[in-house]
């Protein structure tokens, strides 16, 4: 509320103006009365003047030389002058030092009072107008994050999905807002980068594409925002009020981002249209958006909306895989790989291929290499457990070339370790350089069957027939040949010589020593040393 000082030499017209205008129904809810303009300086130096209202004619100090003083040291109090001569030149002046009106005497009181309305509403504006400064650089650079916070509070349902809640939310938040403000959105999903780019450049990519969807799609932020929604998903709200809203012109601007995405970001982009929404449906309008880009699995990228024919429910069943095992068999990798896209192309072309279909068809593509690869007894997580082959198969089921990028690697990686299990001898090389590599640890037919991604009893198996004996002998007969050397050419302890060929535990080594070479060994080192 706002505080007002009259300033006349004569009392009888303060008293007057103060008895005379009903202030309290103007904002005025403290009045002061001043005869003179030192008297007016005095209460300025105690009380906060909002308003004065002031004769241009005063014995001591005109009213003008008041004002000048005022504007030096108070600069936000309005004035409005009384005069009873019309003189422009005093008015000129009034004006020049700021004066809000320049009223003559006997003034009508609903004239004062429209006056003092019009001075306290300045006031008010320029209160908000200051409170607004003060924090005003911080809105400005942070409103567009303000607001997009609301909208994907919206999208998560962190705000409920009913009108008094998003309106409550948006006052909050200072957010123009109405119940009634129409939006068509459109998901954005950028899908793959044509070429291998870094997480910076990833994210620069991403900041180019929003900025282009804003262009191309809204013109101007006057007709919408961007919602940035995470993992490559980016929600424009067009302002259904706006002409950028108009069906095929949407298309268009959709289409010409999908192609500028190609071209200059190097980005497989899709676009999925949805119906006019408002704040309190647009969670809903936006998880339909979802399940439709979700089921998208067949395009990398395009144009589609919730009213194009919909990929049939059921579709077709994967195709019977054992004429594909048998290709795996023989190590036919291209011929295997050629019949799993041509199945995925005919499933898309018929408008069959959904993401239940992809998904049961890569689990079925699955199971018959784990089978092919039971057989040859090789262990498919020692072969698929790499970071990379992981990554692979996570994105397998997003979209069709996802799928087969997975099955090149799975396909590829089987085909050629097969390759190599043919050649036994490279097998159980391996399993020999692996334990002379390891015999002073601890080791066991797992590790080293691990090391070479095989089953262990297929390993077994297989050295047994390329050596002519069993892993554990081979390890045996390796530990005690070294510590037979050694007991030979060195001085050292027999307890040091047990534990450099893998034996913690002295008296088991005495044993198995003395059992395989007939002697123990410090007999063994006596014997030899008398040779």
């Amino acid at each position: 509320m706002r505080q007002l000082l009259i300033v006349d030499d004569e009392r009888i017209a303060v008293e007057g103006l103060k008895s005379g205008v009903q202030w309290e129904n103007i904002g005025i809810t403290k009045l002061f009365g001043a005869y003179s303009a030192d008297q007016a300086k005095d209460i300025f130096g105690s009380e906060r003047i909002d308003i004065m209202i002031c004769d241009i004619e005063m014995p001591h100090g005109s009213g003008l030389e008041l004002l000048a003083w005022v504007r030096e040291h108070y600069p936000r109090t309005e004035t409005i002058f009384l005069t009873c001569h019309a003189d422009f030149h005093y008015a000129k002046q009034a004006i020049q030092l700021g004066s809000l009106d320049y009223l003559l005497k006997p003034i009508p009181y609903r004239d004062l009072e429209e006056t003092v309305k019009r001075a306290v509403e300045k006031l008010d504006k320029e209160s908000r107008m200051s409170e607004f400064n003060q924090y005003g650089k911080y809105w400005v650079q942070y409103q567009p994050l303000l607001v997009e916070r609301f909208w994907l509070d919206i999208l998560n349902q962190t705000i409920p999905a009913a009108p008094p809640a998003v309106r409550k939310a948006a006052e909050e938040r200072n957010i123009p807002y109405a119940d009634d403000m129409p939006f068509l959105p459109v998901l954005i999903h950028i899908r793959r980068w044509h070429k291998d780019i870094t997480l910076h450049d990833e994210k620069v990519m991403e900041y180019a594409i929003r900025k282009s969807a804003e262009e191309i799609l809204l013109s101007s932020l006057e007709n919408g925002l961007t919602v940035l929604f995470g993992d490559r998903l980016l929600l424009v709200l067009i302002s259904g009020e706006s002409e950028a809203a108009g069906g095929e012109r949407v298309k268009d601007a959709c289409y010409k981002l999908v192609e500028a995405c190609r071209s200059y970001f190097y980005a497989g982009v899709t676009c999925s249209i949805g119906d006019i929404a408002y704040g309190h449906t647009m969670a809903s309008m936006f998880q339909r958006l979802r399940r439709l880009d979700a089921d998208n699995v067949a395009n990398d990228q395009g144009v589609f909306s919730l009213h194009d024919r919909q990929t049939a429910e059921t579709g077709s069943l994967p195709p019977d895989m054992g004429v594909w095992s048998v290709l795996l068999m023989e190590g036919a990798e291209e011929k295997l790989l050629q019949a799993a896209s041509d199945y995925l192309k005919r499933q898309a072309e018929a408008n069959l291929l959904s993401a239940a279909l992809l998904n049961r068809f890569i689990q079925d593509f699955q199971q018959m290499v784990y089978y092919v690869l039971q057989v040859k007894g090789i262990q498919a997580h020692r072969l698929f457990g790499d970071y990379s082959s992981t990554e692979l198969y996570n994105a397998a089921t997003r979209t069709a070339t996802d799928a087969l990028k997975w099955m090149g690697h799975i396909v590829s990686k089987s085909v050629a370790f097969m390759s190599s299990l043919d050649q036994t001898q490279s097998v159980a090389d391996r399993a020999k350089a692996y334990i002379r590599e390891h015999l002073t640890e601890e080791m066991t037919r797992e590790d080293i069957a691990s090391h070479v991604y095989l089953n262990a009893d297929y390993l077994t198996r297989l050295f047994k027939k390329e050596t002519g004996m069993s892993i554990s002998d081979y390890v045996l007969q390796q530990r005690l040949g070294i510590a037979a050397e050694l007991l030979t050419g060195t001085d050292l302890p027999i307890s040091a010589i047990a534990s450099k060929v893998g034996y913690a535990n002295f008296s088991h080594f005495s044993r198995m020593f003395k059992k395989h070479m007939e002697l123990g060994p410090a007999e063994y080192r006596i014997s030899r040393q008398n040779k």
